[in-house]
């Protein structure tokens, strides 16, 4: 059954970015790439990836290479490149895609990855099971929300990777009041 997993890196503060979308912070703290929370372990369960054009724009300014070669969905209303083959681009709701990204990700999981609105529109869709981050002993004060919106989660686990704490929640639903 395919899991829509949210797998991002934030700072303690809860900011994936500084205000001027910024991940300096991220590259100066110490990370086993093999350890608990890496993104080569993640991606083996992965089928398909989805992100917003703001995540998708940094990559191809910073990193155009570093795109997985899996289908890759990129939620947008600006008329964008096609990075490589695998990159679609799509509007709308994110259940209005469910099926097609479900067939894309071929009983594998969907990454969903980049911005917290997006994670939030998932989840605000029902279509947000895990959060898995890794927090960073930094804080920045202001800059890019980890997550947008209100909703319940419930951690299920957390492991340390050098410098990082990697948590991984269940996604409940929209925070309600007792």
């Amino acid at each position: 059954m395919t899991r829509y997993r949210y797998f991002t890196a934030s700072t303690l503060d809860g900011f994936l970015a500084d205000d001027e979308h910024s991940l300096a912070w991220l590259f100066k703290h110490d990370i086993d790439e093999n350890g608990p929370g890496s993104t080569a372990a993640f991606l083996v369960d992965v089928g398909a990836q989805v992100m917003g054009s703001s995540t998708y724009m940094w990559v191809l300014e910073h990193d155009r290479e570093w795109l997985p070669e899996i289908p890759t969905f990129v939620f947008t209303h600006r008329s964008l490149e096609a990075a490589n083959e695998h990159v679609s681009f799509v509007s709308g709701d994110p259940a209005d895609h469910r099926g097609h990204l479900e067939s894309a990700a071929d009983g594998r999981d969907v990454w969903v990855m980049g911005g917290g609105g997006i994670a939030a529109e998932f989840a605000g869709a029902g279509m947000l099971d895990e959060v898995v981050v890794s927090i960073a002993p930094v804080t920045l004060g202001s800059g890019k929300p980890l997550f947008g919106g209100a909703f319940d989660l419930e951690l299920n686990g957390c492991e340390r990777n050098r410098d990082f704490m990697v948590a991984r929640y269940d996604v409940k639903g929209p925070l309600t009041s007792p």
